[in-house]
């Protein structure tokens, strides 16, 4: 009994480890992710901050004419 409880406890312990590592790996790619769709925001901001400013730059040349 002894060396099937062994490799019961063995087995067990390598498959929380196998779990732990697959939730460390969903939490890593969670984690970019979220960092690659805060970077898209980043540049829709900068974006639409270029633009105001081409925008309101056309309509001061609209009004100095």
């Amino acid at each position: 009994m002894g060396i099937l409880d062994d490799a019961k406890e063995t087995a067990g312990a390598a498959a929380e480890k196998v779990s732990r590592s697959v939730e460390d790996t969903v939490d890593r790619v969670k984690d970019k992710i979220d960092e690659v769709k805060a970077d898209a925001e980043v540049r829709k901001a900068e974006a639409e901050a270029e633009s105001v400013k081409k925008r309101n730059a056309a309509k001061e040349q609209l009004r100095d004419d």
